[in-house]
């Protein structure tokens, strides 16, 4: 296995992009060499801050005529379909960006390419490499609380524009064909992932979704996913019409319920008591999406929890489902 490697980056519309290049460098073990994007003042960005010296504006171009070990795409949700499909013809890993389309029949199609090609795919989340966030699943996973019989993860802020993002993020993350839908895929993926990686796949899910404050946008701007369980629901929430920005979750227990809260872990017991519980760095080697993929890339193993293409499938199929739901304004059964 090298040493060092060469990473090819497609497309910089995702803002994602910019912190996990300089993870990326971070790692010291690999050499940012390549970039495809067709906006000039994206490629002009990556040159300066970088020196990424080989820019292109197609992935097709790019694959064609430069050499790269690994792939980061940052495109659209839609427009990573046909990224993954040319990096799995050459054989090519891939760090994707979450959820991981903008449909389920694109999600279906990147993780039969990426299988049949046999080479390590890894969706990646950025709160993932939060340490209350997976602390708060090691905890549920270990009983400290009893059976979770409700759980809710909320992801909130004013709105992509108002929280900064680029203009050409917010170009594809308010369009439905390419982001799949508005604050729903944005925003309820991050609990439909924790929940389907804590609980597994739900029965069930019903949900709600509206444009409730911005007139300025066609998708929806708030939304939650109910996932139904025999014995337990989960709900994921989005806003991007919140103030102040809230990025947390709450798990209720048969002995007692666990809370994020700002970086902090909390527990409470007894009625009137709560204590906070440690919270653990990260290890080394796994405190960001590219040092596990790289760790996975050297070791052969797979992604783990919502890093795993195959779960993040199956949030494709509860997002999905959710958006049907909240149109038809009906439960909508799973078929996995």
């Amino acid at each position: 296995m090298a040493d060092r490697y060469q990473l090819g980056v497609a497309g910089l519309v995702h803002d994602h992009v910019w912190a996990e290049l300089a993870k990326w460098k971070e790692t010291g073990q690999v050499d940012i060499v390549a970039a495809a994007d067709p906006n000039a003042p994206l490629q002009e960005r990556i040159a300066n801050e970088f020196g990424v010296q080989q820019l292109f504006s197609s992935v097709t171009e790019m694959l064609e005529n430069s050499e790269v070990d690994i792939l980061q795409v940052c495109t659209s949700n839609a427009g990573a379909l046909e990224v993954i499909e040319a990096a799995a013809e050459r054989k090519i890993p891939v760090v994707l960006e979450k959820p991981m389309a903008a449909t389920l029949e694109q999600a279906d199609r990147m993780l039969s390419a990426m299988e049949e090609a046999g080479v390590l795919f890894f969706v990646n989340w950025p709160n993932r490499w939060r340490p209350p966030t997976l602390r708060a699943w090691e905890q549920i996973q270990q009983g400290v609380i009893g059976e979770v019989f409700q759980a809710r993860v909320r992801m909130a802020h004013r709105g992509p524009r108002e929280f900064g993002c680029s203009d050409y993020f917010c170009d594809w993350l308010y369009d439905a064909s390419q982001n799949g839908g508005g604050a729903l895929i944005d925003y309820c993926c991050y609990g439909a992932a924790a929940f389907r990686y804590l609980f597994g796949m739900p029965q069930a899910v019903q949900a709600v979704a509206g444009r409730l404050a911005k007139e300025d946008i066609n998708v929806e701007d708030n939304a939650a996913i109910t996932l139904l369980y025999e014995k337990r629901f989960a709900i994921a929430e989005a806003s991007w019409s919140q103030i102040p920005s809230y990025h947390d979750a709450v798990y209720l227990g048969s002995k007692g319920t666990l809370w994020t809260d700002a970086g902090k872990m909390w527990v409470a017991y007894e009625e009137g008591e709560q204590r906070e519980l440690p919270v653990e760095p990260l290890p080394e080697g796994h405190r960001t999406g590219p040092e596990s993929f790289l760790a996975c890339l050297k070791s052969g193993e797979s992604p783990g929890d919502v890093c795993s293409p195959q779960i993040c499938r199956d949030v494709q199929e509860i997002l999905q489902s959710g958006l049907q739901a909240a149109q038809t304004g009906q439960r909508i059964q799973l078929s996995s």
